[in-house]
């Protein structure tokens, strides 16, 4: 079975892995290129867009794929609401594979904000010292707030025409462990957090962190992201899903076997 991933997240890794070998299935790993110098996964995979709806959908058709895993991370809107049209319009079944979002816990001091504009706003008038873990794409918006020191931890560094003045990279790949997210926290004198909500445990340590300290973070909402008619939370259920599929797509002399 010709199987396209669209990846890019700890998921997407795991399943992966969980195919390499398997001759039941023939998978892509597609990534969007993102992070210059990606792991290479130990399947078939391709780096960069599509080009929009249509020419997915025509990639689907010339690869001949029978089924898709979604499992783009939880902010990539677009890619899954292209991937959601493309997949029904070529009659090919598709699988969300989505994290559950994290929920605050007791001791949390969570500021649920709906975008980075709205985050920016959300840290105040008076100097700050913020760890900014929003990975890079977005770091522009906190142009509009220059009155604070940003801690910015990404994989890879933002384009320096999108930092806000007073800023300092930290360039690092979870995951992370709340022992040394605690030590960052305090040697920096951090006095806020501002985070996508992404789930996930690479990174949740900073959470913990934040609790155990008594900080407030800034939290941003997930979009509204786009899901086909299956979806599950993890890696283990994706591949179920495609042994459930393949299964009752095979013959009649294959399923015998």
């Amino acid at each position: 079975m010709r199987i396209l991933i669209l990846g890019g997240t700890t998921e997407s890794a795991r399943l992966a892995q969980r195919l390499a070998g398997d001759t039941r299935f023939a998978p892509t790993l597609s990534l969007a290129g993102r992070t210059a110098a990606p792991a290479a996964p130990p399947i078939a995979y391709r780096i960069g867009g599509f080009g929009g709806m249509g020419a997915l959908r025509q990639w689907l058709r010339d690869e001949g794929i029978e089924a898709v895993i979604d499992a783009t991370h939880p902010f990539a809107a677009q890619i899954s609401k292209n991937a959601v049209a493309a997949a029904k319009a070529e009659s090919v079944p598709l699988l969300s594979l989505l994290r559950p979002a994290w929920a605050p816990q007791q001791g949390d001091r969570w500021i649920e904000v709906a975008d980075m504009d709205a985050a920016a706003a959300a840290l105040g008038e008076a100097p700050r010292r913020v760890f900014l873990t929003i990975g890079r794409q977005e770091v522009a918006a906190f142009e509009a707030a220059p009155q604070h020191r940003y801690l910015i931890r990404s994989i890879e560094a933002p384009q320096p025409e999108d930092l806000p003045p007073n800023a300092e990279l930290l360039l690092a790949r979870g995951p992370f462990d709340e022992a040394a997210e605690t030590a960052l926290l305090r040697e920096r004198s951090i006095d806020i957090l501002v985070s996508k909500n992404s789930g996930g445990a690479a990174t949740a340590p900073k959470l913990a962190a934040a609790r155990s300290l008594n900080l407030p973070v800034v939290m941003v909402q997930r979009p509204e992201k786009p899901a086909g008619v299956h979806s599950v939370a993890d890696a283990e259920a994706a591949l179920a899903w495609l042994e459930a599929l393949r299964a009752h797509r095979a013959s009649p002399s294959e399923r015998a076997v």
